[in-house]
């Protein structure tokens, strides 16, 4: 199964939004994490964690608690291939990348509901 049919949209916010704003974003869209870009360049992820960790600093920018150097896939690999990243690199977020630009996201919860179709895909090959 690839990734591109499980994914998910993913939020974008430019790095100099307060946290007090992205935290309003996450909230109204349901959502766990915002996608930062420097124009068509991920530069970050902010994540409700980092809301709650920094409650007392929401006026600052989101380019301060943002985690940097994020881990990406590109959408046509598969969900097998998603889980084995985030478990390598202890993340439960990954954006998906499209033709070099941010296609959606797929997290952890994504691949944990769609393990059933997971575990079809493996019993077929």
């Amino acid at each position: 199964m690839k990734i591109s049919e499980i994914m998910n949209k993913a939020f974008a916010i430019e790095d100099n939004m307060s946290l007090k704003e992205a935290a309003k974003i996450m909230s109204n869209k349901n959502i766990g994490s915002l996608i930062v870009l420097k124009g068509e360049k991920i530069i970050g992820i902010v994540t409700e964690r980092d809301v709650l960790k920094n409650v007392n600093n929401l006026g600052s920018k989101v380019s301060s608690v943002m985690t940097k150097g994020v881990v990406t896939i590109d959408a046509g690999e598969s969900v097998n291939d998603a889980a084995l990243m985030m478990a390598k690199h202890k993340i439960k977020r990954l954006p998906v990348i499209k033709k070099g630009s941010l296609a959606g996201i797929i997290t952890a919860t994504d691949i944990l509901a769609n393990t059933d179709l997971i575990n079809e895909e493996f019993l077929l090959d």
